[in-house]
Formats: C-alpha cells, structure tokens, sequence
C-alpha cells in the first residue's frame, strides 16, 4: 500500500513519533512551529543513534515572532543539523517528513502539542517513489537556496509552483459533491471555481473557522469570501469540540487534496507549502467518516450582519466591513 493516512487527534502523536523511532539511515523534516517535547525529543533520539538528521524551520512568523528558537538550540544541542528555510518565500509553511528516504510524510499539522491533541488535523504517508524523490529534491534545492522546479506527473501539490491551478482543476473536474475543510476562504481565483460548481449542480459543504479568528487585515476578504459561497447555496459551519487547522478537500468521494495550503493568495503565491493528492478508496472512505462525524459536530456559521456584529465584537474589525453599527 503506497499510501495511508493519519487522522488527528484521533491517531496520537504516536502516528509520527512511532515512525521517527524507526528510521535507520535518514530524517528529513520541514515545520512551519516545531514546539512539541515529545517530538524533539525523538529527532534528537534519532541523531543520537547514528541516523542523519536534516531540520529546516521557519525562521518567524511575519510579526517577527520567533516560536522555534527554543526548538532550534534543543536541536543543534543534540547534535541535529538546523537551517532557517529558505529567503525566497515570504513564510515556509510547508509541514513534511521523509524518513529513510523512502517514507514521505505530508501534513497539515504543526508540530505542536495543540494539533496533535486539540487540533483537527491530517498527514498522507506516502511511499510512492516519485512523491519520495520529489519531496527530497525539493527539500535539498530549499536547503541549498537553489531553484526547484515540480515534476507535471507526480500527484504533489506545491506553492508558489502550481498550488493555484492544481487546487483551481480539482474542483473544476467535481461533478456531485465537495466537501472542504479549511481556516481561510479569501483568494478570488478559488471562490470563483466554488461559485461555477455550485451553478453546475456541485453540492459544496464548507468548514471554517469563526471569523474573530481572522487577522483583521484579512477580514475582509475572508469574510467576503463565506458570504459570497453562502449567499449562493454552500453550507458552511463551524467545528465544535475540535479547533481546525487541517486543510482537506474531499471531491465526489473519489478524489482528496490534503497539506497545508490556505486558501488564500498568500499561501498560493509567496509561501512554501504542500499537499498532496489520492484517490486511495481506503483514505477517501475514511474522510469521508471523519467530516461526516464533524459536520455533525458543527454548528452553522451565522454569517448576517447581526451574527458578525456578535463574532467580531471583542476582536473588533467590523466597522471594515461596512455593516451598520447597532
């Protein structure tokens, strides 16, 4: 089987950990926040035992705020090779793991115990040559600052490369039913190919995260976005129990896209990120069952005016989107 899936909270944080303690020749791992004991410590298990270890971080978020630092001396004080990831993106979001050269880990979570716990989240475990050998080749372009270039027949998804237009076809070519559960709905490009499914006859049900949990710089895209996509029919809800931070969409119960794009210019046009596409039975059926039981677990996301008075009222921002103060 070249490809598996892990389901967070539900799998554990035994799902990476388990694989990181078996690794025999290689580590290589790319992580946006990488604050999480437990996983350091068995990357530095891992150094400590003779395997080659390769960290790339982002150095900060673009307030400045560094949360890896702490992560980083752990790390090199075991003996890890650490880089910053590379200056020519604005941010590398990308959360990814190869293990041994052979095994590609390709996640939507940060390595932080609150998305391996609180966090609904996913990984694709892929063991398929092409996907392992591209995610090496990119990560050691990235390590070198050389240019990379994605390969048109393998089944990643990269940013700034061809995120865009991949994500752009794969609801282009829905028929039925699309299911997505994402933080951010704010680039132009992609609401639009929501909008033309939904007029074909696309049944679109979205998740997404209450708009107070915005910057509010990008609030009004963001909530133009929803509103636009509930104003023509999709459904959008909100997770209860869990916090989202995966990044899945789920096309005809045939097809999924899962990594770490937001939907959103950023992440498309000046970030590292990456995702991955199947349309393995067994991880389709299994999240399928997964929104399915969140969407049950969901609330209606109450995008009026009275209700986004209510959301944004301590976070504030609403005077940006022009509705009448009450």
């Amino acid at each position: 089987m070249s490809r598996s899936l892990i389901v967070l909270p539900d799998d554990t944080a035994e799902a990476i950990i388990g694989p990181i303690n078996a690794a025999t020749k290689s580590v290589n791992i790319r992580m946006f926040l990488f604050t999480s004991e437990a996983l350091v410590e068995a990357v530095v298990a891992a150094c400590k035992r003779g395997v080659a270890v390769r960290v790339m971080l982002n150095p900060a978020r673009r307030s400045g705020l560094n949360e890896n630092e702490t992560t980083r001396e752990a790390l090199v004080a075991g003996g890890v090779e650490v880089r910053d990831s590379s200056p020519a993106f604005a941010l590398t979001h990308q959360k990814s793991m190869v293990i041994d050269d052979r095994i590609g880990f390709v996640e939507s979570l940060n390595w932080e115990d609150r998305d391996l716990s609180e966090t609904r989240d996913y990984a694709v475990v892929t063991t398929n040559a092409l996907e392992v050998s591209e995610m090496i080749r990119c990560f050691d372009c990235d390590w070198a600052r050389e240019p990379f270039t994605p390969d048109p027949a393998s089944k990643l998804i990269w940013c700034p490369d061809n995120g865009r237009a991949r994500i752009a076809s794969f609801i282009d070519n829905t028929h039925h039913s699309l299911w997505i559960q994402n933080e951010r709905y704010q680039d132009t490009v992609i609401i639009e190919r929501l909008v033309r499914a939904m007029k074909r006859g696309v049944h679109v049900h979205i998740m997404a995260r209450q708009p107070h949990k915005l910057k509010i710089e990008k609030l009004v895209e963001g909530v133009g976005g929803l509103r636009i996509l509930n104003d023509v029919g999709a459904k959008v809800r909100r997770l209860r129990h869990l916090k989202l931070h995966g990044k899945m969409l789920l096309s005809d119960e045939k097809r999924a896209i899962v990594g770490s794009i937001n939907l959103t210019p950023g992440s498309f046009d000046s970030r590292r990120e990456l995702a991955i596409e199947t349309d393995a039975k067994h991880i389709v059926e299994r999240l399928s069952d997964v929104f399915q039981k969140d969407w049950k677990n969901s609330h209606p996301l109450d995008l009026s005016d009275k209700g986004l008075l209510a959301d944004l009222d301590k976070s504030g921002g609403v005077e940006k989107l022009g509705i009448p103060p009450r």
